[in-house]
């Protein structure tokens, strides 16, 4: 039992140290673009955000890489009604189904059960996956008798999201839509992705060009929320997504918007909305 608090310990110590690293590429972004921020980088509060970042990001990814494993195995289909609209879940690169277990519980106490959190594995091609994303709303709509379905993506999901939603004909099936720290502009640390997936989100892809320059179906609401203080989308306002709602939180990092609270209630508030 020693040896194993020992080894969650070291894990944890890890993790930590990955994620200051991040956040030392967003420090070096961040005073580039502000120098005076270098002169307040030893001010108490400064000190006391930094320390606050690297650790709440940390716990939370160390409890998302816990539970990857779980995120393998296919739930049993939940039933859908026709009050009922089905939720879809869309994981980040190298996350996995489980990733979603903190927003699926507040969910469910909203009365939303019928959630479905579709596998999107970081060695597949993303037409694939967007093929994937497609097959199961297709699904849904034929065998509930449901006419649209709300989507959720975050990270590399929401642009998946968005590929299926502005290119691949799902502008009428999807209801609400939520993009939740997604690297619309790329992030300057997707050359570190060990994925094929990763050259997508290197700034200036072409993949990114042909989103941005693809139009916003006018039946689907939908929403960006992003963080400020992201470690993972450099620079912060490749978060931003120009021509439609965004929703700028704060004190949070890539991992813990999907336990925040301020970032659920959010999620939760706009699934609430009444319907273009």
């Amino acid at each position: 039992m020693q040896i194993f608090f020992v080894l969650l310990a070291l894990f944890f110590g890890i993790i930590i140290g990955l994620t200051a690293l991040s956040y030392a590429a967003y420090w070096y972004e961040s005073a580039n673009r502000n120098p005076e921020l270098i002169l307040q980088r030893f001010r108490p509060a400064r000190l006391g955000l930094a320390g606050g970042l690297i650790l709440g990001e940390a716990a939370c990814l160390m409890v998302t890489i816990l539970l990857h494993p779980t995120g393998w195995f296919n739930r049993k289909a939940p039933s859908v009604t026709r009050d009922q609209t089905p939720i879809i879940l869309l994981h980040g690169l190298f996350q996995s189904r489980a990733c979603w277990w903190w927003l699926r519980l507040h969910l469910r106490r909203q009365g939303r059960s019928a959630l479905y959190a579709i596998a999107l594995p970081p060695w597949k091609d993303v037409e694939v996956l967007t093929e994937r994303v497609a097959k199961t709303v297709d699904t849904l709509r034929h065998r509930h008798g449901v006419s649209r379905v709300h989507m959720i993506g975050h990270s590399m999901g929401a642009l998946i999201a968005r590929n299926y939603l502005q290119i691949r004909g799902g502008a009428g099936k999807i209801d609400r839509c939520v993009f939740l720290g997604a690297p619309h502009g790329g992030s300057k640390l997707a050359p570190f992705a060990l994925s094929p997936l990763g050259l997508l989100l290197v700034p200036g892809s072409a993949f990114l060009q042909r989103l941005a320059a693809a139009t916003w179906p006018e039946c689907t609401g939908i929403i960006n929320i992003y963080s400020r203080h992201d470690n993972m989308v450099l620079p912060a306002e490749n978060a931003f997504l120009p021509g439609i709602p965004n929703e700028e939180l704060t004190g949070m990092g890539h991992a813990s918007m999907l336990f925040r609270p301020s970032a659920i209630r959010r999620i939760i508030a706009h699934l609430e909305e009444t319907p273009p």
